[in-house]
This record gives C-alpha cells, sequence and structure tokens, in this order.
C-alpha cells in the first residue's frame, strides 16, 4: 500500500505514529482546522486512518519520511507520538535528516525529563527547535481535549503553543488547559509529578474501597453508589467519577463484579518509580507517592505473598456500630489524604525548577489540571488559587524562582542524565550519605534538597482553605488509619499522609538524634539549635565538642 506523493508545503502540522495516541491527537488537530500531515512506518495504520476517519479534516498522507517532511509549511512542526526511550531517538535521528534549522519536533510521549534535557541540547546544536510535551488524558482526552505541559523555548512555543491550545481540554471558564511549562525537560517532568500523583490518588481510592468492603462487607455495586455520592462532595474527580463505573461493571462470562475477576496485580509504566527516585535525588519527602509506587510492586511481588499466606494476622475483627460514620470517615480520610499527595508533588515540581532553573509558574500547572487529564478535580481551582495568591504577595512566581536558584550556595554538579551531586564536608559524605535534613538558622552543609530560596507556598497543606479542610478531616483519619491497623488491613498510602502530616506540624523531630550518631560513626558534624556553624564531639577521644573544621 502506498500513497502518492503529497504537494509540497501544504500541511500545517505532522504527526508520526499512528498508534492509539497518535492518530487521534491528528484526528483533534484536523478536527480544530489544521491540515495535518500523517506518517506511520507501516502504511496500514495510515490508511485505517484515512479510511475510518478521513472526513472529520484535513489530512495529507505520505509513505516516505521525506515525503511526509516535504509537506509541512516551514519552519516546519513534527509531532512524535512513538514509544518513549530509544525508539523515539530513532525517530527523530530519521526525521531530522530531512529538516532544517529552525523547524520543530514536538515529543509527545511519556519520555523520561532527562532524555528531554539531553535532546533539546543536541538539537539545538543542529539549529533544531525542540519540545518537550507531557500529554495526559489518555485516548479519549488525546481525541477531544488533553492537558499538555510543553517545555521549550519561547521561540518555539510561538509557533507550536497556539495549535497545541486550540486542541487541549477547555476549563469551565474557558482557558485551555496548556501553558507553557519552561524550557528544555520541564514539560515532561511535570508530566511526570502528573502520573506519581496519579498513582498516590488511585492507591488511596483503592484503600478506601478495601477498607469499605471489609467493614461494611458492602458488595461492588453498592459501593459504586457510594463513590458516585462522593463525587458530588469536594472528592468530585475523574478517578472518583471512574471508579463508580468500575464497581459497577458486571463480568459477562461469570456474572460476578468485574472487579472480583481482575486479577490484583497493578502495573506500572514507570513514571511513578522514576517520581519517587527524582524525589530522593532532591531531597522531597514524596511519601504518599511512594507508598503508592511500592504498593504496585508488592501486588506483583507473587513469590512473597505466596510465601506470606502462612503469616498470621494477629488482628481484631473490625466492630462497625454506625456505618454512615465510617463511610464518613473513609471519605474525609481520603479528601485529606489526597490533598498531601498534591501538596508533596508541587513541592517536588518547585525543588526540581530551583535545581534546573526552570521557570515554572505552580498556579498555571494547577490550572492546566482542571480538565482533560487523568488527574482532574474540583479541588485544583482552589490549589491555583493558594499559588496565585502567594504570588501576587511575594510579586512573581516565576521571579521567586528565580531568586532561589540563584540562591543555591550549594555547590552541585550535573552529571549526563541530569542527576545532582554536591560537595560534602568529608570523604564518606562525598561517596553518597547525605542528611537531607536542615535546622531552622543554620544549614548542614551535606544536606540535599531544594535549600537555596524560598517558596511563595513552603507547605500547600497550610494554606488557608486547605488547613481549615485538611484539620476538619484529620481525627477521620487517624480514625481509619488506627482500625485498619488493628483489623490488618494495608493502607499504606493512608498511613504515609498521615505519617507526613504529622511529620511536618513537629516542632522537633528525632533527627537530631540521627546527626548525632551519623557524627559519632562518621564524624558527619551536626549543627546546633543556639548558635551558627557546624560542630563535632570527639567521641573516640574526651568527648569534648569543636568547631568542624
Amino acid at each position: 500500500m502506498s500513497f502518492a506523493a503529497p504537494s509540497p508545503t501544504t500541511a500545517d502540522i505532522g504527526v508520526i505514529g499512528m498508534g492509539v495516541m497518535g492518530s487521534r491527537l491528528a484526528r483533534n488537530l484536523a478536527r480544530h482546522g489544521h491540515a495535518v500531515g500523517i506518517y506511520n512506518v507501516t502504511t496500514a495504520k495510515t490508511q485505517a486512518v484515512l479510511d475510518e476517519h478521513g472526513d472529520e479534516g484535513t489530512f495529507v498522507p505520505a509513505a516516505e519520511l521525506a515525503d511526509f517532511v516535504a509537506s509541512l509549511t516551514r519552519p516546519r512542526v513534527v509531532l512524535i507520538m512513538v514509544v518513549a526511550g530509544p525508539i523515539t531517538d530513532e525517530v527523530i535521528g530519521n526525521v531530522k535528516e530531512f529538516l532544517e534549522p529552525g523547524d520543530i519536533i514536538i515529543d509527545g510521549g511519556n519520555s523520561l525529563y532527562t532524555d528531554t534535557i539531553r535532546r533539546e541540547k543536541e538539537l539545538r546544536e543542529d539549529g533544531l527547535l525542540f519540545v518537550g510535551a507531557g500529554v495526559s488524558g489518555g485516548a479519549e482526552g488525546a481525541l477531544h481535549g488533553p492537558s499538555i505541559m510543553p517545555g521549550c523555548s519561547d521561540e518555539a512555543y510561538g509557533r507550536v503553543g497556539p495549535m497545541l491550545e486550540s486542541i487541549a481540554a477547555k476549563a469551565d471558564d474557558g482557558e485551555a488547559c496548556c501553558t507553557h511549562i519552561s524550557t528544555d525537560g520541564s514539560g515532561h517532568y511535570v508530566k511526570m509529578v502528573h502520573n506519581g500523583i496519579e498513582y498516590a490518588d488511585m492507591q488511596l481510592i483503592a484503600e478506601a474501597y478495601s477498607l469499605l468492603r471489609g467493614a461494611l462487607e458492602l458488595e461492588p455495586a453498592a459501593l459504586a453508589e457510594v463513590f458516585r455520592a462522593w463525587n458530588t462532595t469536594e472528592l468530585e474527580s475523574y478517578l472518583i467519577e471512574i471508579t463508580a463505573e468500575v464497581l459497577d461493571q458486571v463480568d459477562a462470562e461469570t456474572g460476578k463484579p468485574l472487579v472480583d475477576v481482575i486479577l490484583d496485580q497493578a502495573g506500572q509504566k514507570g513514571t511513578g518509580r522514576w517520581t519517587v527516585q527524582d524525589a530522593l535525588d532532591l531531597g522531597v519527602p514524596v511519601t504518599g507517592i511512594a507508598e503508592a509506587t511500592f504498593a504496585r510492586a508488592l501486588s506483583s511481588s507473587v513469590p512473597q505473598r505466596e510465601a506470606g499466606q502462612e503469616l498470621a494476622a494477629l488482628a481484631e475483627a473490625w466492630q462497625v456500630d454506625d456505618a454512615d460514620a465510617v463511610t464518613e470517615d473513609v471519605r474525609k480520610a481520603l479528601y485529606a489524604s489526597k490533598v498531601v499527595a498534591y501538596s508533596q508533588g508541587f513541592d517536588q515540581i518547585y525543588a526540581a525548577a530551583v535545581e534546573y532553573d526552570w521557570q515554572i509558574d505552580l498556579a498555571a500547572v494547577a490550572k492546566i489540571w482542571r480538565e482533560g487529564c487523568i488527574i482532574r478535580a474540583a479541588f485544583l481551582d482552589e490549589i491555583a488559587a493558594a499559588y496565585a495568591g502567594a504570588a501576587k504577595r511575594t510579586g512573581n512566581q516565576a521571579a521567586d524562582l528565580h531568586g532561589a536558584a540563584e540562591a543555591n550556595d550549594a555547590k552541585v554538579s550535573r552529571d549526563g542524565a541530569g542527576t545532582t551531586n554536591e560537595a560534602s564536608v568529608d570523604d564518606e559524605s562525598a561517596a553518597g550519605e547525605h542528611s537531607g535534613t536542615s535546622t531552622p538558622g543554620a544549614r548542614t552543609e551535606d544536606a540535599e534538597g531544594s535549600s537555596g530560596g524560598e517558596n511563595p507556598v513552603p507547605l500547600l497543606l497550610a494554606a488557608r482553605h486547605f488547613r481549615e479542610a485538611v484539620e476538619e478531616c484529620i481525627p477521620a483519619l487517624r480514625r481509619v488509619v488506627a482500625q485498619a491497623a488493628l483489623a490488618g488491613v494495608p493502607v499504606p498510602a493512608f498511613a504515609a499522609s498521615l505519617a507526613y502530616y504529622d511529620g511536618v506540624r513537629a516542632k522537633r523531630l528525632p533527627a537530631a538524634l540521627i546527626q548525632g550518631q551519623r557524627d559519632f560513626f562518621g564524624s558527619h558534624t551536626y549543627a546546633r539549635i543556639d548558635k551558627p556553624g557546624m560542630f563535632h564531639t570527639q567521641w573516640a577521644e574526651d568527648g569534648t565538642e569543636v568547631p568542624a573544621s
């Protein structure tokens, strides 16, 4: 199967990859009046788009890559929608042979942000512009309006921004759910953290389901109605909505609830894991996201789970006197824990912005997640308002981030993978042991993280709206976590959320003992609460304290 060579310079944008996401984004672009060049390595998929959807707009098919590129108006814009990783590199290498300086390549896949940083630098050296665009919303979002998170130069966004905004989802106020995030890998970074929050959100919902089903002995269909009711409250969100649909579904083959015949081993494609790994590098505690990621790993740890069947529960039966009260407790616990996940995720984005000198408007990020994406939720308006209000009070959020980056006095070097290595005060620290802590009024020299600069919203949980809402829910969260522990029901994300809340509100943490231990065995030094500087106790000698050299 082949196509006649298309007329030169007839398409506004070209899409490579006619899989589910690529074909649907191409159709979305065509529906919005853009002439779309389409190419797939196997022409049958290109033909299928024409046969099934050719009447939706103007498509310019090509069987050869050279013809595909020739069909694009200058400066050419090529959107690549293929599997992330080496295949993306291969496609970029192939298509750039036909491009010229000033042309633009967009990677709309789930690429690791450090790959995007590398690709942008390499292509810039060839005179090409590169856009790493996070795209959320799945197949339906791609067709009807996704949330789009482009990271690129101002020049590139000036060319592609209007097209991307035209196909993005629209919030209730009419704003497009697409904004220029910042430079190079920032768009894919924000999308990565979006997916990490998604992991936490889904795990929390699953734990809520598990608790209610076990405690109240409700069938999935009855629980579907519970979630539908919750979707009319502050929990209103896409994930709550689809949870009710999944719980309502009956398996045609067995007649059982579908959720009861699905194997209880959750898969993952890597973005949640990347989020947690990067948070560790930055020294940002994303405990809810981490526990959600580990919960998926545990669910798929078949040999361990099989061996664990021999372990005694040694738990108490959950005695429910008031089903409505238990249901309300779980609802409130879910809300508080969801806020913790978003709070941690936005902290991570801020820390990365400082680390990579990205000028990210966190209010704008919250706004583009209001529609189109998987974690769209009603309370994102309140998150946007919290960050926008702080930006007004401090002058400008992007300027705040820039100042924070300049104020970071840690000696940082970035390796080729985009990771951070900090200089430390002694050889063992330099070998990789860091405290990840800081003391008010003093800076621990080997501490990791975004310690340089003030975050205009240092803790979303403490922003006025969320503080009031979460404090109302905390007693319920405590009851739920305590009762789950007594009943032997695993709720790692709920428990981690409560521990984080208690950790950030604690006036003093046991980290002081850890610093003493580290100084004892490794001479890592410590800061004091009553005077500046770093100190070391001569433990093996006379136990006197001396200033660190």
